[in-house]
């Protein structure tokens, strides 16, 4: 089955980007105190949130901070597992037919995996079987593009917003012209951190987050072909060695090493 834990690129990466940031800012001489601001990030953050909700919904925003942790966890394609399990039921199925599958069917932990295989023992045909497994990962892999994309679309919003907090940023400093110029340039320093904000969160928050889910989305889809591609084998009576062959296209080298080694164990 697909591995899961924790993913720390999402999180590492923020932190050297970040960091290498304000390192350099930091070394030219600049205070990080003076990139602090409230109303710009409130500028910003607001604005690309409720722009979001208008051309999404509100339930798809509300989704964000889960998204964020889902971008966090590692989720791998295909499998040695994975693999070793279909031969598995492979020879099971050639040794004692089909419906010796029955009993294990109930127990898989993968949605597409047990509902392959419950076909598979119902008799259905090959055709119709792949028809509704692939339908099936169609409709899974649209809704989790509809999330990658909630960010790419939040990356496309966040600078814009950013100009627009400069723009009334810099109306006040007009509004203000002929009084004291250190504090005139402080309110014009000010004004530019709002296109600092929209910037740098679509570009080290948003937009690679969107990216990450969007590979999740990739392995995902890796991980089904391979089931459905073992599960029409079963299906079709095909012998292990012949399914064996099918389903190492899928994996790397060093996960095909791994399921030969775990095959003669």
């Amino acid at each position: 089955m697909a591995r899961r834990g924790s993913d720390i690129s999402t999180a590492l990466g923020l932190l050297i980007g970040v960091g290498g940031l304000l390192a350099g800012f930091t070394l030219d001489g600049g205070n990080i105190l003076a990139l602090i601001g409230i109303p710009a990030l409130i500028i910003i953050v607001s604005g690309t949130v409720g722009a979001l909700t208008i051309s999404s919904s509100l339930r798809d925003v509300l989704r964000i901070p889960s998204l964020m942790m889902q971008s966090m966890q590692r989720v791998s394609g295909p499998s040695p597992q994975l693999a070793q399990q279909l031969l598995e039921f492979a020879e099971k199925a050639r040794r004692d037919g089909i419906l010796s599958l029955e009993d294990t069917v109930e127990d898989l932990e993968d949605d597409t995996l047990r509902k392959g295989l419950r076909l598979v023992v119902d008799g259905t045909e090959s055709e119709i079987l792949v028809e509704v497994l692939e339908s099936d990962l169609a409709i899974m892999e649209q809704r989790k593009m509809e999330d990658a994309n909630l960010f790419e679309t939040a990356g496309g919003f966040s600078p814009t917003m950013g100009i627009i907090g400069t723009v009334m940023g810099l109306v006040l400093v007009l509004g203000r012209l002929g009084g004291d110029m250190n504090e005139l340039g402080r309110s014009v320093a000010t004004a530019f951190i709002a296109t600092l904000y929209g910037i740098g969160l679509a570009n080290l928050v948003w937009l690679p987050v969107g990216n990450k889910l969007k590979s999740q989305v990739r392995a995902f889809r890796l991980q089904k072909q391979l089931i459905i591609v073992g599960v029409r084998s079963i299906q079709q009576g095909e012998s292990p060695a012949l399914v064996k062959e099918k389903i190492e296209g899928f994996l790397e080298e060093q996960e095909k090493k791994e399921l030969d080694a775990n095959r003669t164990e």
